[in-house]
């Protein structure tokens, strides 16, 4: 569907790369970020004129834009693909806004791209019963109820550092521990709260942050039967913590009592993953079990099992404000119901989704 123009539409616009960097450069961008829009743009150009025989690029759809983005793989890295994406999806944006080009071909890529850029055919494959026996052999209660909440909800390390209790809505039993949830969960028993908000160096809720969340948009996840009984455990030995914030995760050695930073859990994952032989100095992605592995072992067994690609990128916290309004709209009878009967177990015992 056709994005209404928030102006009237110019009358006559012959290269609208030009007419794009101009408004651009009025906007304040420096001439460094131009001169990388101007090089990337003008790379995709020319792609349609030699691929597609038209350098037209109010003419180009998603088919185009999606061979340019597989023409870049094998000449840059993945982040590098992500960020000349972004590039495109911002050019088209801007010109469906002003009303230059009718729609953005590039809206359905950002999603899917969202998906594929996580993906590398050659990262290590760990099946989910591997994986089972891997938490299996975690016994400090924090550092298990860390990596379990990461391999079951999909959240970035910084997310996972950022929680505090009232991000957490859950029945605690037989755990003497009380708080209060913030409000958005009252009605949502079971759950978790990621925020957008917290960035490293502002205060948020009394304390200044250590790390930043990087979600789009804020995301409560389902809190299964397995997570709640890990969360429970670490809640019954966690000592009093040194912040008003009440946090979730705090460390109980050297930093006593303070906020587990990411460099905390990179160091609790990487122990136990050297342990299993998962991890080695000196090894890549395709090799290393990191925290941010767990990212994308929950995006692709979730994904496998429930096929259902928008309820995993909500839960991850990738997708655009409509789509994540309309799985918000949804959280109680579609998405828990389906994270529930989809969810893989990572420890001996059971969950409520079984294996």
């Amino acid at each position: 569907m056709a994005t209404e123009p928030t102006a009237e539409a110019p009358e006559d616009v012959t290269d609208p790369i030009a007419y794009f960097l101009d408004d651009q450069r009025y906007h304040g961008k420096s001439e460094r970020t131009l001169e990388a829009y101007d090089r990337v743009l003008r790379r995709f150009e020319s792609f349609l004129l030699e691929r597609f025989d038209t350098d037209a690029t109010g003419a180009a759809g998603r088919r185009e834009c999606m061979a340019w983005i597989h023409s870049l793989r094998g000449e840059f890295e993945s982040s590098t693909i992500a960020t000349y994406a972004s590039y495109l999806n911002r050019f088209y944006e801007y010109m469906t806004r002003v009303g230059v080009f009718d729609d953005n071909p590039m809206a359905l890529v950002m999603e899917e791209l969202s998906e594929s850029i996580e993906t590398n055919p050659t990262r290590r494959d760990i099946s989910i019963a591997e994986m089972r026996s891997f938490v299996d052999g975690i016994a400090h209660p924090l550092e298990r109820a860390v990596v379990v909440t990461l391999l079951k909800t999909g959240m970035r390390v910084g997310e996972l550092c950022n929680l505090d209790l009232r991000d957490l809505h859950l029945e605690t039993p037989p755990v003497d521990l009380e708080w209060t949830p913030r409000v958005g969960l009252e009605q949502r028993p079971a759950s978790l709260f990621v925020s957008s908000e917290p960035a490293r160096g502002t205060t948020v809720n009394g304390e200044e942050r250590t790390a930043s969340n990087k979600r789009k948009r804020e995301t409560v996840v389902p809190v299964d039967e397995e997570l709640r009984r890990v969360l429970c455990e670490w809640l019954a030995i966690r000592p009093d913590a040194v912040s008003p914030a009440r946090l979730l995760f705090l460390d109980t050695r050297d930093s006593w009592g303070q906020r587990l930073t990411p460099s905390d859990v990179r160091y609790i994952v990487e122990k136990h993953a050297r342990e299993r032989g998962w991890y080695r100095t000196g090894g890549g992605t395709e090799e290393n079990v990191t925290p941010h592995y767990f990212r994308h072992f929950f995006t692709t067994h979730l994904r496998d099992r429930t096929g259902d690609r928008g309820i995993v990128q909500y839960l991850r916290g990738d997708v655009a404000g409509d789509v994540i309004d309309t799985y918000t709209h949804n959280w109680g009878d579609r998405v828990r119901e389906t994270y529930l009967d989809s969810i893989y177990s990572v420890t001996g015992r059971e969950s409520s989704a079984g294996v």
